[in-house]
């Protein structure tokens, strides 16, 4: 795709997209960022340099295909010396960027991480932040050490709906948190293309279920209880029906499944007939969990409890009730998140705020994606870190509780968290 294509296409606004006259225009330094990892993250992330182009500009890109990365090359017109076929070499390099946005697959997240921490570069890190707590805690320190900006790809404590939770329960409405139960339905359809045939089937090969497709929701139950920290976690699950034993019972973009990153149908007949997307359900090596519930208590005596569904017909639409003392509040898919008043006796509902125009690139998770984006580019330009909502210690804290939420489930029994 040509530079002006995707500048066309990356403008365009999202059709879902409310008009909010309240919302703040960002001005700031222009920063440069370095790209590691071309493949959809790493394109969608840096898109931003397309759609603002005063804000941030990308002036390098290091991956293994030359097809992602020649192409990143074309979009960002990026010049020929700062392009690489390993992040290693970049990383050698004397800092050329103010930022590097690290969108690798999972398990290669920690020595980059921790190479360009060193290096004086501020950081957005896909998530998971990386698939050992030992690794988390190591990119964590590296930052801490060297004084580094760190984001972690948290978008949805960036989306309208999430930001309008912990707005009404912050101030209040629903009176103390008792309980927090939220659901994620991955959706049949999904669960067996990418946790079943896809890159996360496997944990020897990426991780947990668990860890790379709900940190999300664990990290947001988190978010909503404040600073108060999971004393207890329990949790179950396992790999059901998609196994031999249960043969006989008789989409996702083409660029996901090629990950070469040529996008024709060529590549595509390709993967099919010798890759793992063409498997049979059945004959797969996958060992994740395709449904999980986790329980939890919290400093003060609060609960929650989260289950991962995979199999589910609703795909990604997330649905959650908290319970307070004064109130209850609930929220599916993209709102409006509703509160009944226990002591007025009245429903009120609150729209999630929506930003002006959103490009269409950045439109994912609800805006999520363009949220994340904006708060890391003024976050390192004003070098002012409390802008970032996903942030080391946060983020490290939500992980480690994924980690023993596993240690759980895979032990069979309840884990107490250190304090």
């Amino acid at each position: 795709m040509g530079t002006k294509q995707s500048r066309a296409n990356c403008l365009s606004p999202s059709p879902a997209a409310e008009i909010d006259l309240d919302d703040r225009v960002v001005t700031h330094r222009q920063i440069t960022v370095l790209i590691i990892g071309a493949g959809s993250r790493g394109k969608n992330n840096c898109s931003y340099a397309l759609c603002f182009p005063d804000r941030m500009r990308v002036i390098g890109v290091a991956d293994p295909h030359a097809y992602a990365r020649k192409r990143l090359q074309e979009i960002h017109d990026i010049d020929k010396n700062n392009v690489f076929d390993d992040w290693k070499a970049a990383a050698e390099r004397e800092k050329f960027a103010d930022a590097v946005i690290i969108a690798t697959p999972d398990r290669l997240h920690k020595e980059p991480a921790v190479a360009f921490a060193q290096k004086g570069y501020h950081i957005l890190l896909e998530k998971p932040m990386a698939v050992t707590p030992e690794d988390c805690k190591e990119i964590v320190q590296a930052c801490q050490t060297n004084n580094i900006i760190l984001a972690v790809g948290h978008v949805y404590r960036y989306h309208p709906v999430s930001t309008k939770i912990k707005e009404l329960l912050d101030a209040g409405v629903i009176g103390d948190v008792c309980h927090i139960q939220h659901l994620e339905p991955v959706g049949f359809w999904h669960f067996a293309h990418s946790y079943v045939r896809g890159n996360w089937r496997n944990e020897a090969e990426s991780s947990f279920s668990l860890l790379t497709k709900s940190c999300h929701d664990i990290d947001l139950i988190h978010f909503w209880m404040g600073g108060k920290r999971c004393l207890k976690v329990s949790a179950f699950g396992n790999c059901s029906h998609f196994t031999k034993e249960h043969k006989g019972y008789f989409g996702w973009p083409v660029s996901v499944v090629c990950s070469n990153g040529e996008h024709d149908i060529e590549s595509l007949t390709e993967v099919l007939r010798h890759g793992p997307y063409g498997k049979c359900v059945y004959e797969c090596d996958n060992d994740v969990a395709s449904h999980q519930a986790v329980n939890m208590e919290f400093e003060g005596g609060a609960t929650a409890a989260f289950t991962m569904m995979g199999f589910s017909y609703k795909t990604g639409v997330r649905k959650t009730t908290i319970y307070g003392t004064k109130g209850e509040l609930f929220c599916e898919g993209s709102g409006p998140v509703v509160v009944h008043d226990f002591l007025q006796e009245t429903e009120t509902k609150f729209p999630p705020r929506k930003a002006f125009c959103i490009p269409l690139c950045l439109s994912a998770h609800s805006g999520g994606d363009y949220y994340l984006m904006e708060s890391f580019a003024l976050a390192v330009a004003e070098n002012n870190p409390s802008l970032i909502k996903t942030g080391p210690e946060e983020t490290l804290r939500s992980h480690l509780l994924v980690f023993e939420a596993e240690r759980s489930r895979k032990e069979n029994r309840v884990v107490c968290l250190e304090t």
